[in-house]
């Protein structure tokens, strides 16, 4: 599962325990689904080992640990709800792409994958392009993560 929807689930079983969010993901939509969650803090991985061991403390001392810039955001998301719509995007991949696809949720190179499907490395290269191209992503990441979001890969 992503980090929001086990940030939601931990909070949801156990609401004693208090969750930090540590992403890359700095956009409005995250940030806010992540509060809405029940996340107690929220930082970007670029933060240092020293500010995120203070937000830890912080949080265990029942503040709302951020990084700044998120701070920032989370004050205008406060002042100015969003209305974020989940897109209705239909999204088809042929049975081999999605058994690609799910080899690269694995961390699998191209030779493992083409061994496990008996294809080429090459004809998995095409494949993945076709991937990139349905799901209008750039890269393996964005390839699982969108394929995750959407159900067609399980997390």
């Amino acid at each position: 599962m992503d980090g929001i929807t086990a940030v939601s689930e931990v909070t949801r079983r156990y609401p004693q325990i208090k969750t930090i969010m540590l992403t890359v993901f700095d956009n409005d939509e995250n940030i806010f689904k992540a509060i809405q969650a029940g996340a107690s803090g929220y930082f970007l991985k670029e933060v240092s080992p020293l500010e995120l061991f203070q937000g830890i403390l912080d949080t265990l001392d029942g503040g709302a640990a951020r990084s700044p810039s998120i701070a920032l955001k989370t004050l205008k998301l406060l002042r100015n709800p969003p209305q974020f719509e989940e897109p209705k995007e239909e999204i088809s991949l042929t049975n081999r792409e999605t058994e690609i696809l799910e080899q690269i949720a694995k961390g699998l190179s191209y030779n493992q994958i083409g061994e496990n499907l008996f294809i080429s490395p090459k004809t998995v290269r095409k494949h993945i392009e076709n991937i990139y191209s349905k799901l209008q992503v750039h890269n393996k990441m964005e390839a699982v993560q969108k394929a995750i979001k959407n159900r067609i890969i399980e997390g």
